[in-house]
């Protein structure tokens, strides 16, 4: 198990607020948003409502609601994103998430062809050309997690739960329906342990160049 307490999102807003003085508004105004969402999470009834939170947490942070029908994966400033968070991570919580923590829900996610994007492609083209390159991803993200590539790893769980999030938001799901519970319950667990660390980390390294916030607050007068 973990060496480390997750903060709470109340803990985090009191550490937000003790460092207001020093922070950007836009950072500010970025990590404000995410612990609110993360707040919700944590007080949701229904784990469908928790995951919706938690991504929007996370969009929070990284706003990715704008990408249309493309992968986490493939978009640099997704990635460098990662980059900084894995790189700000001193003391290698994130691959403790991930390994100790979550190793059995990490596996889970990749080994599933219903959150990998190639799959859905391929069922609204009539094809059946996704199985190798899903062999491939799976064993990426397999050897990234046993060999401690965290940027690599976080890259593909997170473009799986970008999936996920898709089938959610867009009507392709049932709400607290059976047939995608597995995936539900790994995404909601995973991003749970992730989003207090990534607040964490961009609270900690607060002069990073975290990009603008999007829809910033507009003072009308």
């Amino acid at each position: 198990m973990a060496t480390f307490t997750l903060a709470t999102a109340d803990s985090l807003k009191a550490a937000l607020e003790q460092q207001e003085d020093v922070l950007t508004a836009n950072h500010a105004t970025r990590l404000h948003r995410a612990i609110s969402w993360l707040k919700s999470a944590e007080q949701a009834q229904s784990i469908d409502i928790e995951f919706i939170s938690l991504w929007i947490s996370f969009s929070a942070c990284f706003s990715v609601d704008d990408l249309g029908d493309e992968t986490l994966e493939a978009h640099a400033s997704f990635q460098q994103f990662i980059e900084l968070i894995v790189n700000n991570d001193s003391d290698n919580k994130i691959y403790s998430c991930l390994w100790e923590e979550y190793s059995g829900h990490v596996k889970s996610l990749v080994k599933n062809p219903f959150v990998f994007h190639p799959f859905w492609v391929a069922q609204r083209n009539g094809t059946n050309f996704w199985q190798e390159e899903f062999d491939q991803s799976s064993i990426k993200a397999l050897n990234a997690l046993s060999r401690k590539r965290v940027p690599e790893l976080c890259s593909i769980v997170l473009d799986r739960l970008f999936v996920l999030r898709n089938q959610i938001i867009h009507g392709g799901a049932t709400f607290e329906g059976r047939v995608n519970r597995e995936q539900v319950r790994d995404g909601a667990g995973l991003l749970g342990t992730l989003m207090p660390l990534f607040i964490e980390i961009m609270l900690t390294a607060n002069d990073e160049a975290w990009g603008d916030v999007r829809y910033p607050v507009i003072n009308r007068h």
